[in-house]
C-alpha cells in the first residue's frame, strides 16, 4: 500500500515548520509548497527550502505570485511601515486574501498529486488578528474545496488540516521540539535582513520571543545587531 500524501504550506517560519514535522510524524509523504509573492524579504523562502529538506519533504515547490500588484499590506507595500509596537484590530501586516490564494494553489497541486490532505499552520490563539486564520474560515474553505474540485465531485473528500489552530505559541514550540524541529533554521520576522536575522521588534518577533519564554526553551533566533 503506497504512503499517503499531503501538501504542506510552508513559509519558513516557526508555525508552518512545526506543521510539516507533524504531517511527517503522522506518516504522510509531504509535498511542501512556498510562495514568492512579493513579500518584504526572501530570507524566509531560503528558510522554507532548508526546513523542507531537513524534515524530509519529497518535493519542495516555490510558486511565484505578484501580490505587490494589489498591495494593501505592510508586507507587500514598502510605503506601509511594519508596526514595531502592538496594535489593535486587524494589523497592517495582514495580506488581503493571502491564505485563500495560497490554499487555492495548494488545492490544485493536491488534485494533481492525488492526495486528500492539505496542511496549513493557521492559528486562532496567537494569530495577530488575521481573519483568514479562524476555524470558521477553514471550515468554509473545506466545504468550497469539496464542491469545486473533480476529486470532491468524485467522492474523494479533501481535508484542510490545521493541527496548530487551538495551540498557544509555547505549545507549538514544545510540540515541535518533541518532533525534532530545529527552530534555528526558521525565519518568522516580517522584516528580516538578507541573512535571515530578525528585527526583534515586529509583532511576529514579539509572539515568537514570548513563545520560547513561556515554553521554557532557549530562543535560537538570530537577531540583527542594533
Amino acid at each position: 500500500m503506497s504512503q499517503k500524501k499531503a501538501v504542506v504550506l510552508v513559509s519558513g517560519g516557526l508555525d508552518s515548520t512545526t506543521v510539516l514535522a507533524i504531517a511527517r510524524s503522522e506518516g504522510y509523504a509531504c509535498y511542501s509548497m512556498s510562495f514568492d509573492y512579493g513579500q518584504r524579504h526572501c530570507s524566509e523562502l531560503a528558510a522554507a527550502e532548508c526546513t523542507a529538506k531537513a524534515l524530509g519533504a519529497v518535493e519542495h515547490k516555490v510558486i511565484k505570485l505578484d501580490l505587490r500588484a494589489i498591495g494593501g499590506s505592510a508586507l507587500t507595500d514598502d510605503n506601509i511601515a511594519v508596526p514595531e509596537e502592538e496594535t489593535g484590530g486587524i494589523p497592517v501586516t495582514y495580506v488581503p486574501a493571502r491564505n485563500t490564494v495560497f490554499l487555492s494553489i495548494a488545492l490544485g497541486w493536491a488534485e494533481v498529486l492525488g492526495c486528500d490532505d492539505i496542511f496549513i499552520g493557521v492559528n486562532a490563539v496567537d494569530f495577530s488578528g488575521y481573519p483568514d486564520c479562524r476555524p470558521e474560515y477553514i471550515a468554509a474553505y473545506e466545504v468550497m474545496a469539496n464542491l469545486a474540485t473533480r476529486a470532491g465531485a468524485e467522492g474523494n473528500k479533501l481535508h484542510i488540516r490545521t493541527p496548530l489552530i487551538h495551540l498557544s505559541k509555547a505549545e507549538i514550540i514544545q510540540q515541535g521540539i518533541a518532533l525534532g524541529v530545529d527552530y534555528g533554521l526558521t525565519v518568522s520576522c516580517y522584516q528580516a535582513n538578507d541573512l535571515g536575522e530578525a528585527c526583534g521588534k515586529c509583532d511576529s518577533c514579539r509572539l515568537r520571543k514570548q513563545g520560547f519564554v513561556q515554553a521554557g526553551v532557549a530562543d535560537p533566533t538570530r537577531y540583527q545587531l542594533m
